[in-house]
């Protein structure tokens, strides 16, 4: 994978943003001698200093933001408005790429008095390079800088280009999806043992199904429905247990929770 051009900031050097940066150099994308962190926090600085002592850390952001060429936001939507100021005047020229929840378009241009803004819906399994992202670029990106996007978070996962009001679909789909996930994945395992395993093993057990059920989706291609057919004998074990889930509803169940995860994003987004 091609490096991306010039030199990158990264304000918030929390878990997402490790993930991003970790991911980018272990794909090559940027050298640790152009990223610059800035945060606040002195056990974030202390971390990036211990792990990646190559990167250089600040807890101001003028001279870091001005530097660089490509500028990640990665702070809470309510700090945005405060690194701004500090900022001001600084973010013409540079491509900003934000990771704030909920957080427009129009206000990111707005705050930052740039068009050259991207506002991006990352997931937790970025931390373990296996994200889900979909990211919107404002009018003034460039064909460049959105393939610049498209570097940065393909080296942590999958990353698509949509048009901004898709992004609280995508909330409800990638962005808490993780979490519907886990519940998946602890319920399975509650239900192993309460069939009579131990703990652990129903974890393991749980934990390898979910993984290897995706990874034979993502490979083969094939209709999760085909799939699940595939599995389910004519008057057969799995047939059962997927009667039941139909019973219990499992289906309605997902598919409002993306709803309301959507229409949760809609009104922050709103209210920012």
């Amino acid at each position: 994978m091609n490096k991306i051009e010039g030199k990158l900031t990264l304000v918030g050097g929390g878990k997402m943003g490790r993930a991003m940066i970790e991911g980018m150099l272990a794909a090559g994308v940027i050298d640790a001698a152009d990223v610059t962190v800035v945060d606040r926090n002195v056990n974030n600085r202390q971390w990036w200093g211990e792990r990646l002592p190559e990167v250089s850390v600040t807890e101001e952001p003028a001279a870091a933001v001005e530097n660089a060429q490509t500028v990640i936001i990665a702070v809470k939507p309510a700090g945005i408005a405060d690194l701004a100021r500090q900022c001001a005047g600084l973010w013409k020229g540079r491509l900003v790429i934000s990771v704030a929840a909920g957080v427009q378009l129009k206000t990111l241009k707005e705050v930052l008095d740039s068009d050259c803004v991207v506002r991006v819906m990352p997931n937790t399994p970025c931390l373990v390079a296996a994200g889900a992202s979909a990211y919107s670029c404002a009018q003034g990106v460039s064909k460049q800088q959105a393939d610049t996007v498209a570097k940065i978070f393909g080296a942590i996962g999958v990353a698509d280009q949509v048009d901004e009001k898709l992004l609280d679909a995508v909330t409800g789909v990638s962005g808490s999806g993780p979490a519907y996930v886990f519940v998946i994945i602890e319920a399975l395992a509650d239900g192993g043992v309460a069939a009579g395993l131990p703990r652990p093993l129903a974890q393991q057990l749980a934990v390898q199904t979910v993984l290897g059920a995706a990874k034979l989706v993502q490979e083969t291609g094939e209709h999760p429905a085909a799939l699940k057919d595939a599995v389910a004998s004519p008057g057969g074990t799995t047939i059962a247990g997927l009667a039941s889930l139909e019973q219990n509803g499992i289906r309605n169940a997902m598919i409002q929770a993306v709803q309301a995860t959507a229409a949760r994003s809609k009104a922050l987004g709103l209210d920012t």
